[in-house]
């Protein structure tokens, strides 16, 4: 998994100095793939290396290491079997980083436009030419962990996913969608009251009077979802969309709804190819019609190939 400076600042704004335990290289049987990460602070933590007596360990670690000096870095080796009980029997080599505002700027300085990371997080590692070249040979997507040296893959930008709609299922689909890290996720709907208490963090509400006003700061490579309480506001919703560059839509709804829905919008002036381009029903429908069943359906099209009809950004009318 990339490393995501973006999540990384977020939390460093939110708590303060942050740890990073980061599963740097694994052999045999292991929960979880090198790259696996999980940012720790003292009273909680994000993501997973694998749940379990290894997870528990290394957020002690991790905490620990919250107490040492500044810019500190470890590396430990967790055999999982008869160090931790664990049922896989391989092992893994933990990397445990802290990082501060003034460290993620330096990281990010570093990083530049690059697309991986490489930095030494042993003391005693060499420096020399030849041990840099090998530790960032090899695919570059994928994290590397040589003589004391982390090469890891940088996360691009996240996909921007518009989500129209703060009712069961828009709840739903954050609660699947945002902590896969892989979008940007933009909730819409009319007041703050129709959103739950706790919003991620790495969700941004959009409040509008009229939730179709908001595509027109959508920008042209957007994912729209569209799941509002009123048919009326999907329909003029999916009329606002097509009549501007975006990456996908899909409509929340049944088939008898989409007729309709494609009636309207026919009359409306749309040609039959760029009505195509809005999906309706979403997600896989024979996994049911329960608001959690929606929104793994949906994440299996969004993680997997995208929604059909998935074209490149154009504006027709």
């Amino acid at each position: 998994m990339p490393i995501d400076l973006d999540e990384l600042g977020r939390r460093i704004d939110e708590h303060g100095r942050i740890a990073r335990v980061t599963i740097a290289e694994t052999s045999g049987s292991v929960p979880r793939e090198s790259g696996a990460a999980m940012l720790v602070w003292p009273d909680g933590l994000s993501g997973t290396i694998g749940g379990g007596a290894l997870e528990f360990d290394a957020a002690a670690l991790a905490r620990e290491a919250l107490g040492k000096p500044m810019s500190f870095a470890q590396v430990v080796r967790k055999p999982l079997g008869p160090g931790l009980g664990q049922c896989c029997g391989g092992s893994v080599t933990l990397v445990i980083e802290t990082f501060d505002r003034t460290g993620l700027n330096k990281v990010m300085a570093a990083i530049g436009d690059s697309a991986c990371h490489l930095r030494r997080v042993c003391e005693e590692a060499a420096a020399t030419p030849d041990t840099i070249r090998r530790a960032t040979e090899g695919e570059p997507e994928r994290t590397h962990f040589l003589e004391g040296w982390l090469s890891e893959p940088v996360a691009m930008a996240k996909r921007p996913i518009w989500l129209f709609g703060a009712g069961h299922v828009g709840r739903a689909v954050v609660s699947v969608l945002e902590p896969t890290g892989e979008f940007e996720i933009v909730w819409i709907d009319m007041s703050a009251d129709r959103f739950p208490s706790m919003v991620p963090s790495g969700v941004r509400q959009f409040l509008a009077e009229n939730p179709a006003d908001a595509t027109t700061y959508a920008p042209a490579n957007a994912e729209h979802l569209i799941m509002t309480h009123s048919h009326a506001l999907d329909l003029q919703i999916c009329s606002r969309i097509l009549a501007i560059p975006f990456r996908s839509a899909g409509l929340i709804g049944s088939k008898s709804k989409w007729v309709r829905f494609r009636k309207r919008l026919s009359e409306a002036g749309f040609d039959e190819e760029t009505i195509d381009r809005i999906t309706c029903p979403i997600g896989i429908p024979e996994l049911g019609k329960h608001p959690h069943a929606i929104a793994i359906g949906l994440a299996c099209r969004l993680l997997g190939r995208g929604l059909p009809g998935n074209n490149p950004p154009t504006a027709r009318r």
